[in-house]
């Protein structure tokens, strides 16, 4: 298989695909808007009491890892989804593991924010 030579117009394309992708995220996605609107409150709050460098680092890692998590988690739910629309109990496991990375991603963002702001705040 020969592989495909570089060109600005197809890294474009994966460009336009991408944010096509994120755009469909929030469009069917709740939860896009509740990480949106924890994402606004949190960068809000970093302005307003002031964080270091690092501070404001380890919550943009924080945020992303649940940004990240939400995405893989809403692919593999309609990846199951496709699959079959009966219930089956692997389907279940797979859906509810990738649920619980999303909740293992958001825990550690709240205890990042915590270390964070709990000092600045009191």
């Amino acid at each position: 298989m020969k592989s495909q030579e570089f060109s600005i117009r197809s890294r474009v394309r994966s460009f336009r695909f991408a944010f096509d992708g994120i755009a469909s995220f929030f469009q069917r996605e709740h939860n896009a808007w509740l990480h949106f609107m924890a994402t606004v409150a949190v960068l809000t709050l970093t302005v307003l009491v002031g964080v270091t460098k690092t501070e404001l680092l380890a919550l943009v890692f924080a945020i992303g890892f649940v940004w990240v998590a939400e995405m893989f988690n809403t692919c593999i739910e309609r990846v199951m989804d496709f699959v079959s629309v009966q219930q089956h109990p692997e389907i279940k496991f797979i859906k509810d593991l990738a649920a619980g990375a999303v909740l293992t991603a958001a825990i550690t963002a709240l205890a990042t924010g915590a270390v964070v702001f709990i000092p600045k705040l009191f």
